[in-house]
């Protein structure tokens, strides 16, 4: 399974049986490969951006996200899904579980990302391997229910804006505890500055910088 960072949120995965899937598409160009499921996290823009949904959309693409942004799935048929809720295509399954904030807000009691909207962190399962996109959220308890899912890859924002800032997120880094941590909703902060805050909290995390290259796992 190869993993690719496309910038901001937007993440691609291939599958070794050549299944692609995109996580928050953003900002594509029409030359990229076409999905056979994207998933979104919630309805932003910059996560759920319509014109790159129909670069690499193709009549058989499956549009997953949560239910609580249906009216956005409605476009492309997509289909909602319910927090905690397993939804298999094939052999990859996929679980939406919540993402919010806690302290960022709009204005006074107003979040960015409010808990009530049921907006989702991504975790998909594929060919024995567990990978999770945490959405754009905070540090939020129930990150730690996830350390129990003995997850392979989690795809973390780390960039402070909206999101967790880097010690936030080395210490969500710690609550789920994955095997390899990849930053991501970074803002264009120094990524190296983040690989050592996760080591001096857990040095047995691994924390991969996706540029120009691909993971492969």
């Amino acid at each position: 399974m190869k993993i690719s960072w496309l910038k901001h949120a937007a993440f691609k995965i291939k599958t070794q049986d050549g299944k692609v899937i995109y996580i928050d598409p953003y900002q594509l160009s029409k030359d990229e490969e076409k999905a056979d499921i994207i998933i979104c996290s919630h309805e932003h823009g910059d996560h759920f951006d319509e014109d790159s949904i129909r670069k690499i959309s193709k009549e058989s693409t499956i549009l997953l996200g949560p239910a609580s942004i249906s009216s956005k799935l409605k476009k492309f048929d997509g289909v909602g899904l319910k927090l905690y809720d397993p939804y298999s295509i094939g052999k990859i399954t996929v679980e939406l579980y919540p993402a919010y904030n806690i302290k960022r807000m709009r204005k006074k009691d107003e979040p960015f990302h409010p808990k009530e909207r049921k907006w989702a962190g991504i975790l998909i399962e594929a060919e024995g391997k567990k990978i999770y996109h945490a959405g754009d959220t905070e540090r939020i308890p129930e990150m730690k229910k996830l350390a129990s899912k003995e997850i392979d890859v989690a795809m973390l924002p780390c960039g402070g804006t909206y999101t967790m800032d880097f010690e936030e997120s080395a210490d969500a880094a710690v609550d789920i505890n994955p095997k390899l941590v990849i930053p991501m909703h970074n803002w264009d902060v120094d990524l190296e500055d983040y690989q050592k805050v996760v080591h001096n909290k857990d040095p047995n995390i691994s924390v991969e910088i996706l540029a120009d290259k691909e993971l492969t796992i």
